[in-house]
């Protein structure tokens, strides 16, 4: 073989950070010693795998090629190094995970993995919809965890659970006790809402869509916990997943706002890159996201530990 896994690992880290610098920093090795390890796999099979534009490094048609079965390749030479050192091949996990599946059922999954699994290591990226999207076509991560739709055709979605997002207000809000309130009126209202990017924003938008009006957005956050104290102190209303309003309607903190008119529905998925090998530890972890779901119809039905 003239290849090795060490060339391959320097190629993968390149073009995942379009940088030499910053492989090498990933990687904990010299600057001249990923230099030299990408040429020489250039050098063997003579061919370039990346160009220069600018100061970055970009894939080009050989490398985009290269890059999947690449990463196919470590995976696959991870788990065999985990079952020759007696870890049952669980391996390293790198998921990532929007803000409301990130903060209100990630970490909990990722504990009960690790109880299962003590030799696995596992690390969470918490992100908005777009960026984990992102990061999964760049094979950043290994698996996603979404509340948007995702329509890259190098990702693999599979549906996980339904959710379903609420409007909300401040019990002292006016509309706190208003009964059903129609499209126009809310597009009134002050709203504290999530970033450009994010599956909550989208959703919301596209319930909306056929209205010509504007949300009157007063601020945007990219954090949910951020926008519930928001609407609680009165700035607004707000709108996120259900899920992370259950304790909060419980305390009476927050109340729901009825609104008819919109379709407040969606779906948590699961995304993989096309050309991604689910190592065991990937499989594992799926399964147990399934069984935390088994049964419920909608997120906010799940088992969580209340928060007082």
């Amino acid at each position: 073989m003239r290849y090795t896994l060490r060339q391959l690992e320097v190629f993968v880290a390149v073009a995942q950070h379009e940088s030499v610098s910053r492989a090498a920093r990933a990687l904990a090795l010299s600057q001249s010693a990923t230099s030299t390890a990408l040429a020489e796999l250039e050098r063997q099979f003579d061919c370039r795998l990346l160009d220069r534009i600018g100061k970055r490094l970009k894939l080009n048609a050989l490398g985009f090629q290269l890059l999947p079965k690449a990463v196919a390749l470590l995976d696959r030479a991870e788990e065999v190094e985990e079952l020759l050192r007696g870890q049952q091949g669980i391996g390293t996990l790198d998921v990532g995970a929007t803000l409301t599946i990130g903060n209100y059922l990630a970490t909990l999954l990722i504990s009960d993995f690790m109880q299962r699994h003590p030799g696995s290591r596992v690390r969470l990226s918490v992100r908005n919809t777009r960026t984990i999207i992102e990061s999964v076509r760049q094979h950043e991560l290994d698996l996603g965890l979404i509340e948007g739709q995702c329509e890259e055709e190098d990702v693999i979605t599979q549906p996980w659970v339904e959710d379903e997002l609420a409007v909300f207000c401040s019990p002292r809000h006016p509309l706190a006790s208003s009964g059903p309130v129609e499209l126009d009126r809310l597009l009134r209202e002050a709203w504290i809402m999530r970033e450009q990017g994010s599956g909550t924003r989208l959703t919301l938008e596209q319930a909306a869509r056929h209205r010509r009006g504007r949300f009157n957005i007063l601020l945007e956050l990219e954090h949910t916990e951020g926008i519930k104290r928001a609407v609680e102190s009165g700035l607004g209303i707000g709108c996120v997943s259900k899920l992370a309003l259950r304790d909060a309607f419980r305390r009476g903190s927050l109340v729901p706002i009825a609104t008819p008119e919109l379709d407040l529905s969606r779906q948590f998925s699961f995304i993989w890159h096309r050309h991604k090998y689910l190592a065991t530890g990937m499989r594992e972890f799926l399964k147990l996201c399934r069984q935390m779901t088994e049964g419920v119809r909608r997120s906010d039905q799940i088992d969580l530990p209340q928060v007082p």
